[in-house]
């Protein structure tokens, strides 16, 4: 995982300094996919561009309903009435895109001095690309529903150096949904809160002092959460050598905080904390 060719096979190899430089000598084709709120987003002139770091988002199939019958692929949403193969965009896994990744990109490279391009790459573990991708977003898996190969591919790619944050699920019933995948993947490790002395929350900015983070429905409501789900949560998994291999951000919506970083009636602090923890999982997850 994360090496060309035949070197994928040589698990002897040390991992750690190709994690960081393997999106730059193994760039997939890109292409954008309409989403859930966007379509026909403007491209950025460098989507090509070769860079250190690039957002990958995951791509998965939402819990199946069936009609006449016949499955679905994705859950209503409201307001949003096409129904079709998820492989196609317009599910669940493109909340928030493009405009979600790209304002954290652009926000990253002004952050750091990590090398990124402006536009994200969408990535389906059905493809076996994931190795040239070692940080991993997926949104709203309070919904997925992994297959049993998707299962054994994330299990690799997590366990050979990968890294997967997860975001904006709400709630005991969203709770329970994603958890059920991830037993799958790991049935022999815990979820766990991750303490805030732990790196992660240190390695660029000290995030001692976390709140919860709403997503953009705030502006109407005034209420930081969604659902059941009153108290954020930032959980994880660890490997045998105390790396944070998931990242779990629960009962929150980071990715509305880096959407609508340029709305003036989002609260400038929800989108402040959203992106610091993102800038320190991108930074940890190229450096552990």
């Amino acid at each position: 995982m994360l090496l060309p060719g035949s070197l994928r096979r040589a698990g002897s190899i040390a991992l750690g300094s190709l994690l960081a430089i393997s999106a730059v000598y193994a760039i997939q084709p890109w292409r954008e996919y309409p989403g859930v709120e966007y379509n026909n987003f403007p491209v950025p002139s460098d989507y090509q561009e070769k860079t250190e770091w690039v957002f990958a988002r995951l791509m998965y199939p939402p819990i199946g309903a069936f009609l006449n019958n016949i499955p679905v692929y994705r859950l209503p949403t409201p307001g949003f009435n096409f129904l079709g193969d998820w492989r196609l965009g317009a599910s669940n896994w493109t909340m928030d895109y493009p405009r979600s990744d790209r304002h954290f990109s652009a926000a990253l490279r002004r952050l750091t001095r990590i090398h990124a391009r402006s536009a994200e790459q969408s990535v389906n573990l059905e493809d076996n690309d994931v190795w040239d991708w070692p940080w991993l977003y997926g949104v709203e898996v309070g919904h997925w529903n992994l297959t049993d190969d998707m299962v054994r591919i994330m299990r690799e790619y997590l366990l050979r150096g990968g890294f997967f944050m997860c975001d904006d699920f709400h709630g005991t019933i969203e709770w329970e949904v994603f958890a059920a995948s991830m037993q799958r993947i790991f049935p022999d490790r815990p979820i766990v809160e991750i303490p805030s002395s732990d790196p992660i929350f240190h390695i660029i900015y000290d995030l001692d002092d976390r709140y919860q983070v709403p997503g953009e429905q705030y502006v109407e409501s005034g209420q930081t959460w969604e659902q059941d789900g009153k108290v954020p949560h930032w959980r994880g998994i660890y490997d045998d050598k105390g790396r944070v291999m998931v990242a779990m951000c629960f009962d929150m919506d980071l990715g509305d905080s880096w959407e609508h970083a340029d709305n003036p009636q989002y609260p400038e602090r929800f989108s402040a904390l959203g992106i610091r923890i993102g800038v320190n999982y991108v930074t940890y997850a190229m450096s552990h």
